[in-house]
């Protein structure tokens, strides 16, 4: 397994390592969503938070990054003027496998961005990281975010009880656990979703 790529361009969305930058974009997109996020995401019970806070927040993924320790990225519009959600790749399997996880923007919400950003994920996670496995974890309850695994080939694992962090109240969540392991992409519903990849110095991948 080797590093994920920093930057992944679709015809219409950036998806990339974040930079201190980016906190203003990052607070206007949660800031937008809070209530849209509050059932599915515990860290949006702290929101919001101020530009300063955005700022150290976006320093953290970044050393993260460049430390291979998580990979979070923002997704933005083509021409980076907003922020539509964020996604990224974490350690929480096995070596040579990734968890992907995702949320989009309560503007973004119905353009397909979540289901597009996974696909091509899913692809460089395979393609350019050299991961055997891919996951995903999804509250039964959100019934938008269940679509999408299934829409692009996962196999449904099993639900796992207690597994997701609760709201804050003691309770942990269930979770529906997916996955697609690396000869399964071939011929995937991923495939028609095109991508181009850069490294951390923004030289192109190949793919």
């Amino acid at each position: 397994m080797t590093t994920p790529p920093y930057r992944i361009e679709t015809e219409r969305l950036v998806i990339r390592c974040y930079e201190p930058e980016d906190a203003p974009l990052l607070k206007a997109a949660v800031d937008s969503s809070i209530e849209h996020l509050l059932p599915w995401m515990p860290w949006a019970r702290f929101e919001p938070q101020s530009v300063d806070d955005k700022v150290e927040l976006c320093r953290m993924f970044r050393g993260q990054f460049d430390l291979d320790q998580n990979y979070v990225y923002g997704i933005f519009s083509a021409d980076e003027t907003e922020q539509l959600g964020g996604s990224g790749f974490h350690k929480r399997g096995n070596e040579g496998s990734l968890e992907i996880g995702y949320w989009v923007a309560a503007s973004a919400i119905g353009r397909g961005i979540a289901t597009e950003v996974t696909a091509v994920q899913t692809r460089a996670g395979f393609e350019l990281a050299g991961l055997d496995r891919v996951d995903i974890q999804v509250d039964p309850a959100n019934e938008r975010s269940l679509a999408i695994p299934r829409k692009l080939g996962f196999t449904e694992d099993g639900r796992l009880r207690r597994r997701l962090d609760g709201q804050g109240d003691g309770a942990r969540r269930d979770s529906v656990v997916f996955s697609m392991l690396r000869e399964e992409l071939e011929g995937s519903p991923c495939l028609p979703y095109a991508y181009t990849a850069y490294d951390a110095v923004g030289s192109p991948l190949p793919g």
